[in-house]
């Protein structure tokens, strides 16, 4: 018996551990990337994404992407988003993401199509933080918040420059606010503000829904903001509490004129 416990432990040795199951080599994280937007008064934000990439403790990372291609921005706006892929990383840090784009980038105002220029993301691809640690076996989303209102810049002769600001934010990190603001003749717009920083902006769907999603935690006021041609009156919210991973519910708020 004591020379089998013997050339059962040399077995081990000679293989470095395999009869240890916590072997840290081995050890992998699944990631599950989707795409989001903030909102933007246009007909289409055309985007060609092509390829996402991870930095895993320094190393890139290709994301499984299987339908590169032009993503509208726009149908992804208050709480709507789509699977972009998925990675399987090593067990540690990342710290950054990154998004090649294609050529293919337009704008469409009032139902007239532009080109967006995008020569910094075409070349070395557009760079974001994400700064997470992944645990061995653990499974995570990530969500690429593509702010298009703020990512579009209007050239002194009438063109359009595409400049990305792009955010993440992952389940751990995903405060939200949802509600509804009526009525749909006040064209309102909703806004997250702390102190006197407007953290966030909806645009509500034709029902009147809205949702912020990525907020950090932390109480904001809610501003509903009528268009200034309708005759409806702002209205404010103040002392809404943001709570990582939980959905600030605030009703329905009615206008009045």
């Amino acid at each position: 018996m004591k020379k089998l416990l013997i050339l059962g432990s040399s077995i081990c040795l000679l293989f470095m551990g395999s009869c240890n199951d916590d072997s840290d080599g081995s050890d992998t994280a699944t990631v599950n990337v989707r795409l989001t937007d903030g909102p933007a008064a246009y007909d289409a934000v055309n985007v060609d994404i092509q390829r996402i990439e991870i930095n895993s403790d320094g190393q890139w990372i290709p994301l499984n992407f299987p339908s590169p291609g032009v993503y509208n921005l726009l149908n992804f706006k208050n709480g709507t988003d789509v699977v972009l892929g998925q990675a399987v990383l090593p067990a540690g840090n990342v710290s950054q993401m990154r998004m090649v784009l294609g050529p293919n980038n337009t704008l469409v105002v009032n139902g007239v199509t532009y080109p967006l220029q995008t020569p910094s993301a075409q070349q070395s691809g557009l760079k974001f933080n994400w700064h997470q640690t992944l645990a061995a076996n653990g499974a995570y989303t990530v969500w690429i918040d593509f702010d298009a209102g703020r990512s579009i810049v209007t050239t002194g002769n009438g063109s359009y420059i595409l400049k990305p600001v792009i955010r993440t934010f992952s389940e751990l990190t995903n405060g939200q606010i949802k509600g509804y603001v009526q009525p749909a003749a006040a064209d309102a717009v909703v806004h997250a503000i702390v102190a006197t920083d407007t953290i966030a902006t909806a645009i509500p769907n034709p029902d009147g829904f809205f949702m912020f999603s990525g907020l950090p935690q932390g109480t904001y006021t809610v501003s509903y903001d009528a268009d200034d041609s309708t005759g409806y009156n702002d209205e404010n919210m103040s002392n809404v509490s943001v709570t990582f991973g939980q959905i600030t519910n605030l009703g329905t708020k009615t206008l009045q004129q």
